[in-house]
């Protein structure tokens, strides 16, 4: 790693922008007229979605490979990625003829793990390892002490720093107006820290947020501590900003140089994934989605001021459509999960039928007929049209004295059930 306390520079952010050059796509920053009118603000999108590997993370992997000596690369690569930095490493890898090898958590969804073959072709080799991307961190940093190889970190790293950075450069380029907000997510705090390093004297007026998931608020809990912590459980869903510690170099910049971070609960996040599909045929991965959904909670202060959000990744994989509608649902409260005890005889499930209001619907039902009992326990799942529709189905329910207990808020008892 560089020399702790070193920063990154606007002049090397500059080099690393001619580095890039013919190499990745000059991402565009569209004005978004639901969003505006939903915030009534001025909200623009930077779409990195659009990318060349469909994230911004091919900028600061091809920024260090690009800045190593040809002996360097001669004994390949290694690097560790939730996904999205591996593609770039992988693109990088096809692109210079160099070998690398990838180190990539179980848990990374199959799209991601295919792309990173298809762009990296036979210059790389996948490891997969551990659950979370500091599993497969470790694993990479062994592999490093045996090979030799150079690790090419995905955050913490000054040359990757400054390749982030050039999205920076576009944004402020490319702005014909005023940005009073700008929106970045963070995982290990790469993407922030090379694009504050921008900010700061290009546009020092600027109010920097960061955006994390609700459920791994990695840098939020460094700033807060004053420290860089390990978090010893993280939720894993938005993977593109899973990360257990932040880095050490980004800490000192993203601690100095943004105005606050801002934590999203998953659930909207996954709101904000379907939103943006349904409304702009936009595809954005939960990460990508973090900007947006981080609108909702600064609407008061952002009204009437111009917003730029940052669109970071587009790579969704779609067999996790249905558990993304879930969580929103869930997070909407329209969806509610009950353990219901039928007493065991004819006709009582038409009874219960009634008790549902005209537009809730039945979305699950597990149950299984017990010999020589009273109540037989079964798994119900209930979608409602309106939020408001679940205060009177309780009221439905007590009346009509039917034996239940509510999951949604036994967070153990719901993920064993559901």
């Amino acid at each position: 790693m560089d020399t702790v306390h070193s920063a990154p520079t606007l002049d090397n952010i500059f080099l690393a922008a001619e580095r890039l050059r013919g190499i990745i796509n000059h991402t565009p920053i569209f004005y978004n007229a639901h969003l505006s009118e939903q915030y009534q603000a001025n909200i623009y999108l930077k779409r990195e979605d659009l990318q060349t590997v469909r994230s911004y993370k091919i900028r600061g992997a091809y920024n260090k490979m690009a800045s190593m000596s040809a002996e360097a690369l001669a004994g390949g690569i290694v690097c560790a990625s939730a996904g999205n930095h591996a593609q770039g490493v992988a693109y990088a890898c096809w692109k210079m003829q160099v070998k690398g090898a990838i180190f990539m958590p179980t848990t990374t969804p199959a799209q991601k793990i295919k792309q990173v073959r298809l762009f990296g072709k036979e210059w790389i080799e996948i490891h997969l390892v551990g659950d979370t991307y500091d599993d497969a961190y470790y694993a990479s940093k062994e592999y490093q002490t045996i090979t030799k190889a150079v690790f090419v970190h995905p955050f913490d790293d000054l040359q990757v720093i400054e390749g982030q950075g050039t999205v920076g450069l576009e944004i402020f380029k490319d702005a014909d107006f005023k940005i009073d907000y700008l929106l970045m997510a963070i995982g290990g705090g790469g993407l922030a820290s090379g694009i504050s390093t921008v900010f700061k004297q290009l546009s020092p007026r600027t109010k920097l947020i960061g955006v994390e998931p609700e459920g791994s608020p990695t840098m939020y809990q460094a700033i807060k501590d004053g420290h860089v912590v390990t978090l010893e459980h993280i939720d894993k869903f938005v993977d593109g900003a899973a990360v257990r510690r932040a880095g050490e170099i980004t800490f000192e910049i993203c601690s100095k140089s943004l105005d606050k971070v801002i934590l999203v609960p998953e659930g909207k996040v996954c709101s904000s994934i379907l939103q943006l599909y349904n409304e702009e045929a936009i595809v954005a991965e939960p990460a990508g989605a973090l900007t947006v959904a981080a609108l909702d909670l600064i609407k008061d202060e952002i009204k009437g001021k111009n917003v730029v959000a940052l669109i970071s990744g587009g790579n969704n994989d779609i067999t996790r459509t249905e558990e993304i509608k879930e969580r929103s649902l869930l997070y909407e409260g329209l969806k509610h999960y009950f353990i219901i005890r039928f007493p065991q005889r004819s006709g009582a499930f038409r009874e219960f039928l009634n008790v549902l209001g005209p537009n809730d619907d039945i979305a699950r039902f597990e149950y299984v007929k017990k010999t020589n009992r009273e109540q037989g326990p079964a798994l119900v799942g209930i979608e409602l049209k309106n939020r408001e529709d679940f205060a009177p189905l309780i009221e439905r329910m007590d009346e009509n004295r039917v034996v239940y207990e509510y999951l949604n808020d036994q967070p153990d008892l719901f993920q064993f059930m559901v």
